[in-house]
C-alpha cells in the first residue's frame, strides 16, 4: 500500500510506525517481534495457572506524590513473580514429542521456579541447572514447586557457567532451552500482564513503569499497550549498576558490559536479549537507572508501611517515583511489582545499602592519640546526642603515639552529617573518610 493512500493522521500513529520499523527489523536482522494476537492466546493457556494478580491503588505513594499510583502485584503470583507466564507459554507452544524430551533452563531465581512449576503443572521433565553458589533457600523452592518433576542441577560459580552446562545437556539430550527472556513464546507470555493491567484500569493510564532485566517483560507489556494504549509513556526501570538496556539503546545496538553490580538479582543483565532490544527501543518512551541504595530505601519503605515484600527488582519501579515526581502529578501511574522472592539473610545488606544511600551511615579511620580518655573524649565531646557508632575496630600500637580505629557512625539525619565532621576537626581528631572511596570501602568494611 503506498503512504500517498494513507491519510496524515494514520501515517504518524504509533501502531503504523511500529508495524513499519517491524518490517524494517525484521527484513535486517530476521527479528520476529511479539504478537498481541498472540498475547492473548497465552492469556487463554495460562487460564488456571497463573494468578489474575490485582492491579491497586496505593494510598501511601499516592499522596506522597500527589499522583493515582496503582501498584500491579506480580509479587503475589503463584511462584512470587510473573516468569510463570513465559515460561509457561513456551512449554504450552511446544510440540508432544519435544515435550517427551524434557525442557531445559538456566537460573538462580525467579525463572526457575516458573519453569519448574510450569513443569508441575504439565508433567514435563525439566533439568534446571543453578550455580552452586545459589542460596539453599532458592534451591529448596525449585524443587518444592517442581515436585518429582524437576531436577536441580548445581554446577560452576557463577550463572554464565550455568548456561553453558545447560546448553550442553540440550545439544547431548535434544531438549528443547527455555531461556529466560530473549525467546518470542516467553515474551508473549510475559505480555499477558499487560492484557490484566489493561482490563482492570477503568481509568486513562499516563504512565506504566516496568523493571528490565533482559528485557521479556518489558517487550510483552510493551507490545500490548503500544497497540492498546498507544498515548501511555511507556518507561523501563533498570538498576544503575547493570545498565545494559539503557547503554545498548544510547549506543543504537546491543552492548554487552563487562561488570555489572549483581545485587538486583532479578534484573541484573550483561547483555539484553536480540529480540529484547529491537522491541524495547522502538516501544519504550524512557530508560531510567536507579541507584541500588534507593532500591533498598524502597524495599524497607514498602514493607513498613504497606507490608509489602518486594525483591529488589520488584522495588526497582516504585524507586523511580522519586525520578518522575515532578512530571507524574495529577497523573495515573502504574508500577509493575515484578516480584517478592527475597532473601530474608540479606536484610542487613540492603539495611546498609540504604543507610549509605541516604547518607544516614558513614565510616571513618580515626588515629586517635594513645593515651587515657582519648576515646571518652570522643565520646562526649564529638558525638552528636543521637549520633550511634555501629561499629568500633581497634587495636592498640603500644610502639605508636596514634592508634588506628575503623570506626562506623550511624546518624539521626542527613543534615547531622557537616556538624559532626566539623567538631572533629575542631577537636582535632585525625581521620580518613571511607565513604567516598570505594576501593578502600570495599576492602575494609
Amino acid at each position: 500500500m503506498s503512504n500517498f493512500n494513507i491519510p496524515l493522521g494514520l501515517l504518524n500513529s504509533p501502531i503504523l510506525k511500529l508495524q513499519n520499523f517491524k518490517n524494517v527489523v525484521e527484513a535486517e536482522k530476521k527479528i520476529t517481534f511479539p504478537d498481541v494476537d498472540n498475547i492473548y492466546l497465552a492469556a487463554d493457556r495460562l487460564r488456571g495457572v497463573a494468578v489474575h494478580t490485582p492491579l491497586q491503588e496505593n494510598l501511601n505513594l499516592s499522596d506522597k506524590y500527589a499522583a493515582n499510583i496503582f501498584l500491579k502485584r506480580e509479587d503475589m503470583q503463584v511462584v512470587r513473580s510473573y516468569k510463570i507466564r513465559g515460561a509457561y507459554n513456551k512449554m504450552a507452544s511446544l510440540s508432544a514429542e519435544a515435550l517427551a524430551k524434557g525442557v531445559v533452563c538456566a537460573s538462580a531465581g525467579n525463572h526457575a521456579q516458573g519453569l519448574a512449576y510450569a513443569c508441575r503443572k504439565m508433567a514435563v521433565k525439566g533439568i534446571i541447572f543453578m550455580p552452586t553458589t545459589t542460596p539453599n533457600q532458592k534451591v529448596k523452592q525449585v524443587k518444592l514447586f517442581g515436585k518429582e518433576f524437576v531436577e536441580v542441577v548445581l554446577t560452576g560459580d557463577t550463572y554464565d557457567d550455568a548456561y553453558h552446562s545447560a546448553i550442553d545437556y540440550v545439544n547431548s539430550h535434544d531438549s528443547t532451552f527455555v531461556h529466560p527472556f530473549d525467546d518470542l513464546q516467553v515474551i508473549e507470555g510475559q505480555g499477558t500482564v499487560g492484557l490484566e493491567i489493561f482490563k482492570d484500569s477503568n481509568f486513562k493510564i499516563d504512565y506504566l513503569l516496568m523493571a528490565i532485566g533482559g528485557g521479556g517483560l518489558a517487550s510483552g507489556v510493551s507490545t500490548v499497550f503500544r497497540q492498546l494504549s498507544p498515548r501511555t509513556k511507556l518507561i523501563g526501570v533498570e538498576p544503575l549498576g547493570a545498565p545494559t538496556m539503557k547503554v545498548s539503546m544510547d549506543e543504537g545496538h546491543i552492548v554487552a558490559l563487562d561488570e555489572i553490580d549483581k545485587f538486583v538479582d532479578g534484573a541484573a543483565v550483561k547483555r539484553p536479549g536480540d529480540t529484547t532490544f529491537e522491541v524495547c527501543r522502538q516501544n519504550l518512551d524512557q530508560v531510567i537507572l536507579i541507584p541500588e541504595g534507593k532500591v533498598c530505601t524502597t524495599i524497607l519503605q514498602l514493607y513498613n508501611e504497606d507490608a509489602i515484600v518486594a525483591e529488589p527488582a520488584g522495588a526497582l519501579t516504585i524507586a523511580a517515583l522519586d525520578f518522575l515526581k515532578d512530571e507524574i502529578k495529577g497523573k495515573n501511574v502504574v508500577c509493575l511489582v515484578s516480584g517478592g522472592n527475597n532473601d530474608i539473610t540479606r536484610t542487613e545488606e540492603i539495611k546498609e545499602r540504604s543507610l549509605l544511600y541516604e547518607g544516614l551511615k558513614h565510616y571513618f579511620i580515626i588515629r586517635f592519640p594513645q593515651r587515657a580518655g582519648a576515646m571518652r573524649e570522643f565520646l562526649s565531646g564529638v558525638l552528636g546526642e543521637t549520633d550511634d557508632i555501629t561499629l568500633f575496630e581497634y587495636s592498640k600500637k603500644t610502639n605508636r603515639e596514634r592508634g588506628p580505629a575503623l570506626v562506623g557512625i550511624e546518624l539521626k539525619t542527613k543534615a547531622d552529617f557537616e556538624p559532626l565532621l566539623q567538631r572533629m576537626r575542631e577537636a582535632k581528631i585525625h581521620f580518613e573518610y571511607l565513604n567516598d572511596k570505594p576501593d578502600l570501602f570495599e576492602f575494609l568494611i
